[in-house]
């Protein structure tokens, strides 16, 4: 069995480390090069950076912030937001990063999808959707950062986003991301249940009971986490401790 990842997550608007609620009303935080160096010494075991501005502006901006952390971190590190071809994608990779999250121009041209795990290998395709529930057992797709409907039901389009050679799943609750009320559990199965592919959960952190719930209940193969880890209200080694305790499958110090 695979161990479980711990992953900070650093969402970025301009040179800023942000944090918000349902993705909104965000605060700034401070210089994420200097977040991102903690938790590589605190013993995170992946990073993701997703720029939540990019799809506005057309454009990722986190080249010179990927540079600069890759002098001093080395773990897997994931970049999001605003990625619409292969050339950024190379662009990304080249800047240092392992693998890249696409959300609104997969939806837009979903085999922008097969391009990518064909030039760069499936691993490097993270797939990432923001789900808002609509009915019970029942989420649809948004993009740009929450704000847009797609009509389309996440499960048949993270179906299709495997089928089309994603590696892996990004997957965020609006619903719950800022609230640290814990993950979208049934939203996690189902899309656990659903691809045969590792799913990263997304939204809702608040104490290391609730990534024990989503590994156990919602069968997720990674955890990331922003507002407990930004706020200082728990350390990474406290809830890797408390995974091992509750007997799952991670690193260990």
């Amino acid at each position: 069995m695979s161990n479980v990842r711990l992953i900070p997550r650093l969402d970025i608007k301009g040179p800023n480390l942000v944090k918000g609620i349902h993705l909104e009303g965000l605060r700034v935080m401070g210089d994420p090069q200097e977040f991102a160096v903690g938790y590589y010494r605190d013993g995170a075991d992946e990073l993701i950076y997703m720029d939540i501005v990019a799809s506005l502006y057309g454009r990722n901006n986190l080249t010179d912030i990927v540079k600069r952390t890759v002098k001093n971190v080395f773990i897997p590190i994931t970049v999001g937001g605003g990625i619409r071809s292969t050339d950024d994608v190379k662009h990304i990779l080249r800047s240092g990063a392992d693998k890249v999250a696409i959300n609104t121009a997969a939806i837009n041209n979903p085999d922008l999808i097969h391009q990518v795990s064909k030039r760069f290998g499936s691993q490097c395709m993270v797939l990432s959707i923001e789900a808002k529930q609509q009915s019970p057992g029942q989420w649809e797709a948004y993009t740009d950062n929450g704000r847009e409907r797609t009509g389309r039901d996440v499960l048949d389009w993270v179906r299709e986003g495997v089928e089309l050679g994603a590696g892996e799943i990004l997957l965020t609750s609006v619903d719950r991301e800022g609230t640290r009320k814990g993950f979208d559990i049934e939203l996690v199965k189902a899309v656990s249940d659903s691809v045969p592919v590792p799913v990263i959960a997304s939204g809702g952190m608040g104490q290391s009971q609730d990534l024990i719930d989503v590994v156990q209940g919602g069968k997720a193969d990674a955890v990331a986490m922003a507002d407990v880890l930004h706020y200082r209200r728990m350390q990474i080694q406290d809830i890797r401790q408390a995974a091992l305790d509750a007997h799952i499958h991670v690193r260990k110090p």
